[in-house]
């Protein structure tokens, strides 16, 4: 435990900001599980975008606010994006 108020206030700070990027964190990982939950349901086209664009966007709200790297965000839009189309059969798999 530390002595020095400074030093008290940054173990303070690093606790609320480890829930704060705790909560993004889960956020983007239940919205990937939701679209490839409703890829296992075989959900309709329209129902899959949206969701594919929530969880967009909460990835990228999660880079942006440094929760994860901004290359680690575009890598899993890229990957989700991938299967999304396979499912929807835009794209042949390779």
């Amino acid at each position: 435990m530390p002595n020095i108020d400074s030093a008290k206030k940054r173990v303070r700070q690093d606790e609320v900001r480890k829930e704060r990027n705790k909560a993004y964190k889960s956020r983007f990982k239940n919205s990937i599980k939701k679209v490839l939950s409703a890829m296992e349901k075989k959900a309709g086209k329209e129902e899959l975008m949206i969701l594919l664009s929530e969880a967009f966007k909460s990835i990228d709200k999660a880079a942006s606010k440094g929760v994860i790297h901004k290359n680690q965000a575009a890598r899993r839009k890229s990957r989700l994006h991938i299967k999304v189309k396979k499912f929807l059969g835009e794209v042949a798999p390779q």
